[in-house]
């Protein structure tokens, strides 16, 4: 788990997003604030997905608002006392890497006019990455006339 930055409106806002060990994107958020308070809130998100098994291992980086959300959600028992947090700044490499997809798409806007334009666009891209990385059931990784077909049936667009 890992945030990034995104500029809003001239203002920085955090895009929260947690990988697997495979690099599948688990969940995503975008935040105006970097505290305990919105990490609570993102790890209660990406737990309560249906696609999410209870994890063994949450590794995060050196931001102190990880271990007091994970301690607060340990306590309510959304996350089981036997989960292990690992609090190591170069360990989330495969987050740090899949950042790397979306700040090539945002970069180039120079950033969003609005917060609810950007958390709409960045759900798009988002979506969009986790069909090319073969998060779908149906559509590999790299079977580029699968994901267009895909997408054609989802939005009944000819591509």
């Amino acid at each position: 788990m890992d945030e990034t930055y995104i500029k809003v409106k001239g203002k920085w806002k955090y895009l929260y997003r947690a990988v697997d060990s495979k690099g599948n994107t688990i969940e995503f958020l975008l935040r105006a604030k970097r505290d305990t308070k919105a990490a609570q809130r993102f790890f209660r998100k990406a737990l309560k997905g249906l696609h999410t098994k209870t994890p063994q291992v949450i590794t995060v980086d050196k931001n102190p608002a990880y271990p007091a959300a994970i301690k607060e959600l340990k306590k309510e028992g959304s996350i089981p006392d036997a989960c292990e947090v690992r609090q190591i700044k170069y360990l989330n490499n495969i987050v740090e890497q899949d950042h790397r997809f979306i700040k090539w798409l945002v970069k180039p806007g120079l950033g969003f006019q609005s917060f609810h334009t950007a958390w709409r666009t960045l759900r798009g891209y988002e979506t969009m990455h986790m069909i090319r990385k073969g998060q779908v059931e149906g559509v590999g990784k790299g079977e580029s006339k699968n994901q267009i077909e895909f997408i054609e049936n989802l939005f009944g667009l000819a591509a």
